[in-house]
């Protein structure tokens, strides 16, 4: 039996080691959860579902240190962050609650014409079939909430594949729905090898796909649907943020400071290139320079560090040469620019960065942010929307006109104003726009996603 070791992300220590699924026992997985699916007779009520969804939202919360240490040590969040991820993921199953109470169909006018006299129509929202989960590694338990636990509220079976890198805090998650009453086909983790979540993805009894991860294998999967199915894909960005001339430099500096360096820059939506208006961009540089030499860089469960490691030492390796590269290209290095170990690197900070790099054209993906001179506000923005993904944006200004400008010529589905691009709540509509994504998230958006409206017309 193959099997997959788990390493803490900081200092590679052994955490577990995890048996790997065959293909066989895979699709063993997906037999089972088809196999409720289509026997109406084991659907579970919405009544039985909200009983276990409030169960596992009590056991969270009494389990909330434990379970954040698990994910800091795995994921590398520093402890301060995870624990914040894991009262997220209670209200993530909160909401997922009150947007049952919403979850309805609606009347069908009749009788507008010769046609359709003498009759009635209504909608109700059905699950839609069995849904697949690939996850990603940088929220390990509040994807998992966000991709399965809508999953279970629908009444849709979900298999669960998690990032090799943190399946711990999946199983953590799933053993606690079981511990809460959700029978144990409704919700299986699959840790498997790629190519056997390849052929599951392709197989006709899956239903829907909600994948989170890089828009190279997000795409691919996509294409490789059997017809019938849909899915929701969730592919990151390299967020920009325009500080115009009228910004409170103040307030601007500590939250471009956390949106950007938050969990190592391993985010969709941290703050990685910054336009600065020309008459304060050395002002802001000389702020941001202090506050990013200040963050703890170390052990994510200690509750002094700001900044934890990189998910894997080749990430180091990765980030450290395209930070080279914006060098070797003209950038000036403010900051930071060197691993501290295997493991971590330096907090960096890089100015007049060309735009043909590396680090403005791609997702870092690390604890790296460039900030970049502006003349007009016309400039900024088509800087910032010069590339191929968008995601979330942010603007910093007190100008309204150059507010509504922001608003209305950022691309991305999501603009913040005075507030770093990396700001979300589980309620909110959250997706890509061009080559970030497909379809939008949320709770209460994936919970509809994962069902079908389905109309009866009744003839008097």
């Amino acid at each position: 039996m193959s099997t997959l070791e788990i390493l803490s992300a900081y200092d590679q220590a052994p955490m577990a080691t995890l048996p790997l699924q065959s293909e066989e026992e895979a699709l063993s997985h997906l037999a089972n959860a088809y196999a409720l699916y289509t026997d109406k007779s084991h659907w579970l009520s919405v009544e039985q579902r909200v009983a276990i969804l409030e169960k596992a939202a009590d056991l969270i919360r009494e389990r909330r240190l434990e379970l954040a240490l698990e994910a800091a040590r795995e994921g590398g969040k520093p402890l301060v962050d995870s624990r914040v991820e894991i009262d997220r993921a209670i209200d993530g199953i909160k909401v997922a609650i009150k947007e049952l109470t919403h979850l309805h169909g609606e009347e069908i006018p009749m009788g507008l014409n010769k046609a359709s006299e003498g009759r009635m129509a209504f909608t109700r929202r059905v699950p839609r079939g069995v849904v697949l989960a690939i996850s990603a590694f940088n929220h390990p338990f509040n994807l998992i909430v966000h991709q399965a636990i809508p999953a279970v509220a629908a009444g849709c079976p979900v298999l669960v594949k998690p990032a090799s890198t943190t399946p711990l805090s999946c199983r953590n998650l799933i053993q606690i729905l079981y511990e809460a009453g959700l029978p144990e086909h409704w919700c299986q983790m699959v840790l498997c090898e790629n190519e056997v979540a390849e052929r599951l993805v392709t197989d006709e009894r899956i239903s829907f796909l909600t994948f989170i991860g890089s828009g190279r294998v997000g795409w691919y999967l996509r294409s490789k649907l059997p017809p019938g199915a849909t899915c929701a894909l969730e592919h990151g960005g390299a967020a920009p943020v325009i500080v115009d001339r009228t910004a409170d430099l103040d307030k601007a500096i500590p939250l471009l400071t956390k949106g950007g360096y938050y969990h190592a820059g391993q985010v969709c939506v941290s703050v990685q290139r910054i336009f600065a208006h020309k008459e304060i961009a050395d002002a802001l540089c000389d702020g941001l320079q202090q506050a990013v030499q200040g963050l703890r860089v170390g052990d994510p469960t200690l509750e002094e560090t700001d900044v934890g490691p990189l998910i894997l030492p080749r990430e180091v390796d990765r980030v450290d040469r395209w930070v080279r590269n914006a060098v070797t290209g003209g950038a000036t290095l403010l900051c930071g620019g060197r691993k501290l170990s295997d493991t971590s690197y330096a907090p960096t900070l890089l100015r007049d960065v060309a735009a043909d790099t590396e680090l403005m054209t791609q997702e870092v993906f690390g604890p790296v942010v460039c900030v970049n001179s502006y003349d007009s506000l016309d400039e900024a923005i088509e800087q910032a929307n010069g590339v191929e993904f968008a995601f979330q944006a942010a603007v910093f200004t007190n100008d309204l006109q150059v507010m509504l400008g922001a608003i209305s010529d950022l691309e991305g589905l999501a603009v913040m104003v005075n507030d770093h691009t990396a700001f979300r709540v589980d309620w909110m509509p959250f997706g890509g726009y061009k080559q970030s994504g497909l379809g939008v998230g949320g709770i209460g958006h994936t919970l509809r996603d994962m069902t079908l409206e389905k109309m009866f017309v009744i003839k008097q």
